[in-house]
């Protein structure tokens, strides 16, 4: 019985070998027009993979797009946010602890602002910080989605031909209107 498994398992990979080379061959047969001429397989560009790139880690979808002068940009715009996040929420703690030590009703537990600011001054400074810490989450969310975006609309340019004869004019321009008037202006001249 073991002897029969391993012949067909055999000539399994018999046929499936020969009908890989032949696949094979029949494929550079293909791509063959004629001696003189040889066919460059063209590698595409993904917008999806960009994007993939980029949502999961940042700047990634900029190297695979070839922009590696972008990824500093998006580490600093996340990067600055996030330690702005981290300080206000820090300094929110702080506060919101001396908020509560004020106003547990024990008067041996000191506040370290005792003296120096009321408790609706640590309130103000609580709501003061607690605010910067959201709004510094939420621009770091932005810097985050504009990666992606970035790199998206970057992959999706990437093939886009780059000409150097591609030029706008503006042109001075006179027209008579339907009343016979005169109108002057410019005309935005497109040359592709």
């Amino acid at each position: 019985m073991k002897s029969i498994s391993t012949l067909i398992l055999v000539l399994v990979m018999f046929v499936t070998i020969s009908t890989q080379s032949k696949a094979q061959s029949l494929l550079l047969d293909s791509l063959k027009i004629s001696d003189t001429i040889k066919v460059k397989p063209v590698k595409i560009h993904s917008p999806t993979k960009a994007t993939l790139f980029s949502t999961a880690v940042p700047g990634l979808g900029q190297a695979y797009n070839k922009k590696y002068w972008k990824i500093p940009i998006v580490y600093a715009g996340i990067g600055t946010s996030m330690y702005f996040a981290i300080t206000n929420h820090n300094s929110f703690k702080k506060f919101k602890k001396a908020l509560i030590q004020r106003t547990d009703g024990d008067i041996l537990t000191i506040d370290e602002f005792e003296g120096v600011l009321s408790s609706s001054g640590i309130q103000a400074n609580m709501d003061f910080h607690q605010r910067n810490r959201d709004l510094s989450y939420i621009v770091a969310g932005l810097f985050y989605v504009l990666n992606i975006v970035d790199a998206a609309v970057d992959a999706h340019l990437f093939d886009f031909p780059k000409n150097d004869n591609l030029s706008f004019n503006l042109q001075p321009n006179l027209e008579l209107t339907s009343n016979n008037q005169l109108s002057k202006g410019f005309r935005l001249v497109i040359n592709l």
